[in-house]
């Protein structure tokens, strides 16, 4: 797979009715087509697996209503400092030892300080020289500092839209869908790629899960990276008390987004340690390619490592390899 940041996509243009169309279709005409788009980019049975840390947690500003880590909700946390360099890079070690070939770092920051970005950037640096792909999501970024991540050598920045524009504002009201897009416009900008996805379950529509999935495809530069969650219901937020998510529904999302981003990784993120295994099956089959692997994910549950290896063999499906292309210098 390429690792080009700067060329124009390849994806056809959509429009709204289209993709509302898609979600429409009879259940295994969609698995069919999205199916066919997989085979057409991807190796079928392979998965990129990385490994998340959350290397700051709690006190977040920010009031996101799904979110745990919000200083606005009482969920029983206990608040971290941002950890030791050391520390995170003992902790990427460990996971490209068990096969994960990206390495991602989360900070519950409504967005970094200078000082403590320098600080991600240092980590970036030494987890590169292992050998494997960085990423990080810290929040919202100033322009400068996009671009001292990118001198970093980080590949990936992640920064969901979480859901459409119109839902906005009924999970979010401490910041703008527009802040949001200003973040990824200075990723971009700074020549990172993208990591940007959604939550599904959060009580949208389907037309909002298609206006989000519209947004992200109609993207001069669609992300590299997709990641679909399903809402982790979590006591104390918000959200706690909404119903779970209709199987069929979710597995529909991940095949519209695999139709719509082609030649993008559609990662299968939070919410796993609630699929089944046949539930994550069929997302596999829709075009899901990429996993979260470890026993958390940020502050709540994930797959067991051993439930994910013995799933795996099962489906005869097995760890994507690094691209030796996507190297980049250690930074000065």
């Amino acid at each position: 797979m390429t690792c080009d940041m700067t060329s124009s996509s390849t994806t056809p243009s959509w429009t709204l009715d289209e993709v509302m169309g898609l979600f429409s279709l009879p259940f295994g005409n969609l698995m069919d087509r999205a199916r066919q788009v997989h085979l057409k980019h991807f190796d079928p049975n392979a998965i990129q697996v990385s490994t998340l840390l959350n290397i700051k947690t709690g006190a977040c500003p920010e009031n996101c209503s799904y979110c745990p880590q919000s200083a606005h909700f009482d969920t029983g946390l206990e608040n971290k400092p941002l950890m030791d360099e050391e520390a995170v890079f003992q902790a990427a070690i460990k996971a490209k030892s068990i096969g994960s070939t990206r390495f991602c770092m989360g900070a519950a920051w409504r967005g970094p300080r200078d000082e403590d970005l320098e600080k991600v950037a240092h980590m970036v640096t030494r987890i590169k020289a292992l050998g494997m792909e960085t990423c990080v999501t810290l929040g919202l970024l100033k322009q400068h500092q996009a671009a001292r991540l990118k001198e970093a050598g980080l590949d990936y920045y992640n920064h969901n839209i979480d859901t459409s524009e119109s839902f906005y504002e009924e999970i979010i009201s401490t910041r703008t869908f527009s802040d949001r897009v200003r973040t990824l416009e200075y990723v971009e900008e700074a020549g990172i790629n993208t990591c940007c996805g959604g939550i599904i379950g959060m009580g949208e529509m389907p037309a909002n899960r298609a206006q989000m999935l519209h947004f992200l495809a109609s993207k001069k530069l669609p992300p590299k990276s997709v990641p679909i969650n399903m809402l982790i219901r979590v006591p104390g937020t918000p959200l706690a008390d909404q119903p779970p998510v209709d199987p069929f529904d979710f597995i529909r999302t991940v095949a519209v987004a695999r139709i719509l981003l082609p030649t993008s990784h559609v990662r299968l993120s939070a919410g796993r340690s609630e699929m089944s295994d046949e539930m994550q099956a069929w997302c596999f089959y829709a075009g899901a390619n990429s996993i979260h692997y470890g026993e958390k994910l940020l502050v709540t549950s994930n797959a067991a490592p051993e439930e994910d290896r013995a799933l795996m063999s099962r489906l005869g499906i097995y760890p994507e390899k690094r691209d030796e292309s996507c190297f980049v210098e250690e930074a000065s």
